[in-house]
């Protein structure tokens, strides 16, 4: 039996309207115009090597045999999956047919995991974890996957570290913080404070919370030193690199960009970066000679972060990311498919 893989409509590059050309509000305007409604999804809670457990969330209950493409997910930092642009992708996702699985980073669940560890920017084994038990899993599902943010990244060095290896069909990052030390002094710097506090206010909360519930961790740090944490790139210093085996944020965000890993990229694979992005600094953005043959770069002028607003109207708002990755998605594994027909 044959998989029935049909390409979407072929999608127009992203356009700011009039009504929101702001970066600003591009980024934030993306989750208050999204649709509330949340949708139904099964959650599982998927054991690791190391004895710790994250969740995944399916959006379909799948069969063994199942043959359609399978999508995973990867969420921003300190996402889940209420996040709006898991939310409207998930949506989208489903008026294709193709289901998928969101993986939720170590204790981005809404309880804290139960190792000193968490997660991070360059944090692949996980990741590298749930595709193989997809694999044994549903053996004749082709996967794809999306990250976005942080996300985004980690497939990227995913995709880089796996080289020709690559279980993954196809892979699409959104918005990747390519460049980690530019993008942790950018979004330290005027206006960008603002993403940064309301990321590191749910970093700190999700870190006292473990801090509270295992007190016999051996964490780097007390209660009243995430209380005084000013920034993201304080917080990596003394948090994030020492619990992850990194020297320092310097060393950690070094190992950790996903930009020396886009030459390895052997998948086709679909970059989205906007212009003024007021999360990312214009480090993240590769020249022609970073990228492998079969990485597909758009940079739009516009689309803030993770934002990407179209449409005529204020109150009529298209999602373009929505349209943009399933096409992309549908149009490789057709593409693949044919070749393979071919080749028979």
């Amino acid at each position: 039996m044959q998989v029935d893989i049909r390409p979407a409509a072929t999608t127009t590059p992203f356009l700011a309207p009039w009504w929101l050309r702001n970066a600003h509000l591009q980024t934030i305007f993306a989750k208050y115009l999204s649709p509330k409604s949340k949708l139904c999804t099964d959650a599982e809670t998927f054991h690791l090597s190391d004895g710790d457990e994250i969740q995944l969330n399916w959006s379909h209950r799948l069969s063994t045999s199942d043959k359609r493409p399978l999508v995973v997910l990867l969420h921003g930092l300190a996402g889940d999956i209420h996040s709006h642009y898991i939310q409207g992708l998930i949506a989208a996702l489903k008026q294709h047919d193709l289901p998928c699985v969101l993986m939720h980073f170590r204790g981005c669940n809404g309880r804290p995991n139960k190792l000193a560890r968490a997660y991070h920017s360059g944090d692949t084994a996980d990741l590298r974890e749930v595709i193989a038990m997809l694999q044994q899993r549903y053996p004749q599902m082709p996967l794809c996957a999306v990250g976005f943010s942080l996300g985004a990244n980690v497939l990227v060095k995913y995709c880089g570290e796996q080289a020709q290896h690559n279980p993954l069909r196809v892979a699409v990052a959104v918005c990747p913080p390519l460049s980690l030390a530019a993008c942790a002094k950018r979004i330290n710097q005027g206006s960008s404070k603002i993403y940064q506090t309301y990321l590191l206010n749910r970093l700190k909360k999700a870190t006292l919370a473990k801090l509270a519930e295992h007190a016999d961790f051996p964490l780097p740090l007390s209660a009243a030193k995430i209380h005084a944490m000013r920034s993201i790139e304080e917080f990596d210093e003394h948090y994030t690199a020492p619990i992850h085996g990194f020297k320092n944020a310097k060393d950690y965000y070094q190992r950790a960009s996903g930009m020396a890993y886009l030459k390895s990229i052997k998948v086709p694979t679909l970059i989205i970066h906007a212009k003024d992005d007021p999360f990312l600094s214009d480090d993240v953005i590769p020249r022609p000679a970073d990228l492998s043959p079969a990485i597909e770069y758009q940079l739009c002028l516009n689309g803030g972060h993770v934002g990407f607003v179209s449409g005529k109207q204020p109150f009529k708002p298209v999602f373009w990311l929505n349209q943009r990755i399933p096409s992309f998605i549908l149009e490789q594994l057709t593409i693949a498919f044919a070749a393979k027909t071919a080749g028979q």
